[in-house]
């Protein structure tokens, strides 16, 4: 096939969820399939970003897009104006023309099999065109807007969300049914739109870890060392962090006192910033090269997550490395994990704190959970098994659309 993959920035460096799945995705479509990469840069792109594109696909075309600075004047301003607009702001602000052009001279001037969204921000931007197209949803947004509502305690904020969440149920419905087919990351996001947004093309991909490089280390590690990894300037992060400080980690100090938490990812917000200053018990080190050290130190891996959507390739790696790994449901959401097997579950922060405190005390429990997480992210989670099925669902809406066309 040749695939026009359309994203709002360029992969590397490979530092967030969504941009791990892309990349890995692409990385193996790229061996079989012919790959036009178009997306949109900004000046904070770095040179390795542009060099290192041939890693996952065969043609590059970039688009100039300057981004606001979150909580300068303008950014405020530009959430004040938004209130008119029936978009979502996390919409609105990926709005333009010049992406708009390219993909429109791009599928003129060539012959495309399929047309792919890489989640829901570069839809805005998309012409109408006869070449079969795929959203690719690694979030049910609106969910995750949802959430943001039901959390929220103060007035002003649960307000705003709320607008928002209305505003992007209204939009990804109607996004979603201008595509030939949508593709989720799990089963549970499978059935939410097709539920919700009542459509009838819609499937799913399974998430993969890349079970080479995420192995089991020899490290000295912390006895009473916890560890979170993920973007920190996306609030479901933020919000699990300060969650956990305030609700959880109280709890397990009073029955461990020696417990800390390493927070490490790109951009943490002074919010957590500010937390990592007052609370002795948790250290927040920013983006590093490689988090995987960082992992190994710790006794195990927490994922308090109350706000998220699709699924969580940090537990997949927290697995591969066979840690011990505590989670909410929602941060295990749409993962065919069995709880007390692979992973704890718990919701209540009582309960979540003494599943800590469970695997920081009972070190063979925690050695047996670690284990045979990485048994089954070995067995079933690869790379190659999902873009295998990414691309047999994307040849048969080609070949349905060939078909209509020819009737």
């Amino acid at each position: 096939m040749k695939i026009l993959w359309l994203k709002s920035d360029l992969l590397h460096p490979v530092d967030r969820g969504g941009k791990i799945r892309t990349y890995q995705m692409l990385k193996h479509l790229k061996r079989d399939h012919q790959i036009t990469y178009l997306a949109l840069t900004t000046s904070d792109d770095t040179r390795e970003a542009f060099d290192r594109a041939d890693e996952y696909c065969h043609k590059l075309i970039t688009v100039p897009w300057k981004e606001t600075a979150k909580f300068s004047p303008k950014f405020y301003c530009d959430l004040m104006m938004n209130l008119g607009s029936s978009l979502p702001y996390a919409i609105q602000k990926y709005r333009s023309p010049a992406m708009r052009g390219a993909i429109d001279r791009e599928l003129s001037e060539n012959q495309y099999d399929i047309v792919v969204s890489d989640f829901l921000v570069p839809s805005i931007n998309l012409p109408q065109s006869h070449v079969p197209s795929v959203l690719f949803q690694h979030n049910v947004e609106s969910m995750i807007w949802q959430r943001h509502y039901e959390t929220a305690n103060n007035k002003a904020k649960k307000g705003y969300f709320y607008g928002q969440w209305r505003k992007m149920v209204r939009y990804e419905r109607e996004a979603c049914r201008r595509f030939d087919c949508v593709i989720a990351v799990s089963d549970v996001d499978r059935e939410l739109f097709r539920n919700q947004f009542k459509l009838a093309e819609v499937h799913d991909v399974p998430t993969g870890v890349d079970t080479a490089f995420f192995q089991p280390m020899t490290a000295s590690k912390d006895p009473f060392g916890l560890v979170f990894t993920g973007s920190m300037d996306w609030l479901p992060n933020e919000d699990a962090i300060v969650y956990f400080a305030e609700q959880i980690l109280p709890q397990i100090a009073a029955e461990i006192p020696q417990v800390n938490l390493t927070v490490v990812g790109r951009k943490p917000t002074s919010r957590l910033k500010a937390l990592a200053e007052t609370n002795p018990r948790i250290k927040v080190t920013g983006r590093v090269e490689d988090i995987r050290p960082f992992m190994a130190a710790a006794s195990a891996y927490v994922v308090p997550m109350r706000i998220g959507g699709g699924t969580r390739i940090k537990i997949y790696e927290a697995m591969s490395m066979a840690m011990p790994l505590i989670s909410t449901s929602v941060g295990a959401e749409g993962l065919p994990l069995r709880n007390t097997e692979e992973v704890l579950i718990e919701d209540e922060p009582s309960a979540f704190a003494q599943a800590v405190i469970r695997i920081l005390k009972d070190k063979e429990f925690a050695r047996r959970i670690g284990e045979k997480a990485r048994q089954v992210v070995c067995e079933r989670f690869g790379w190659q098994h999902a873009a295998n099925k990414f691309a047999e669902i994307c040849q048969r809406v080609a070949k349905k659309q060939v078909q209509a066309l020819a009737a």
